[in-house]
């Protein structure tokens, strides 16, 4: 049985196992859908899965994205120049069911309150995902997502802070399923280096709450930054630094470029 006949919190958990069971972080990839174009994004993300990636967070482009930095925001607004509509990016995503790895979504609240959270939900669970971040949907009113996503067999992953309160992070554990999302820093994606120290603490206390996998993330962006998280965390996700490999040079080349950032990501996860 492969990642494409499971979906859903069964697969995200059995990629978490597999790393595990190998010693080592489980290695998320981000890569915005359609970036720079529909056919190189696809040769991208199965480029990212062939190094090594255990799972993908596929971006669905928004206009107003608030989590993201320079990189993903200029990903975003370049697939949203180009008119590809939600609808077209999903549709990308249903073509990437021969990847055997699940496939999570990473948009905004907006996106899915717009289209409906059944509608969303049942659009993302035909498309093949097996979950859905959106970073901006606080814990105390994720309810009516929640329950959309878990009639459709989704994993929803909210994320936790070093600021974020014990009574916060209790309410984030009770309702993320899939994993938890540890911010390595304050701040947008793709600006800063993580802040080891102060990741580790939050990793801890998060811990106390839950026993869903965390997986860090913002600031994550090259094998030596990936091994110092693999070090307390039980994945590591890197998006900016992949979506440069993927926009920064001819788009002929972006696939052997995220392919050998990704391969170098692997290694730091595996501490080789």
């Amino acid at each position: 049985m492969t990642a494409a006949d499971v979906q859903g919190p069964a697969a995200i958990q059995a990629a978490f196992d597999r790393a595990a069971a190998q010693d080592r972080a489980a290695l998320v990839i981000y890569l915005t859908a359609t970036y720079p174009d529909p056919a190189t994004s696809h040769a991208c993300m199965e480029a990212a899965v062939d190094a090594g990636a255990d799972i993908l967070e596929v971006g669905i482009p928004f206009s107003d994205p608030m989590m993201d930095g320079p990189t993903i925001q200029a990903a975003n607004q370049h697939v949203l120049d180009a008119g590809r509509t939600v609808s077209d990016q999903l549709g990308f995503v249903a073509d990437l069911r021969h990847l055997d790895v699940p496939t999570l979504a990473m948009t905004y609240v907006t996106i899915a309150d717009t289209r409906g959270y059944a509608r969303f939900a049942d659009e993302c669970a035909d498309a093949g995902l097996s979950g859905v971040i959106l970073p901006d949907l606080p814990a105390p009113e994720a309810g009516p997502w929640v329950a959309e996503a878990r009639r459709r067999g989704l994993a929803t992953v909210f994320l936790a802070s070093s600021v974020s309160t014990d009574e916060r992070l209790a309410a984030i554990a009770q309702v993320s399923t899939g994993w938890v999302y540890a911010a390595g820093l304050l701040g947008v994606t793709g600006v800063q280096s993580v802040a080891g120290e102060v990741t580790a603490e939050l990793v801890t206390r998060i811990r106390a709450h839950t026993d869903l996998p965390i997986a860090v993330g913002i600031g994550v962006k090259d094998r030596d930054s990936a091994a110092e998280v693999a070090r307390f965390a039980d994945g590591v996700i890197v998006g900016s630094a992949v979506i440069r490999a993927a926009g920064d040079g001819d788009p002929d080349g972006a696939p052997d470029r995220v392919h050998a950032l990704v391969g170098e990501l692997r290694a730091g996860v595996a501490g080789r």
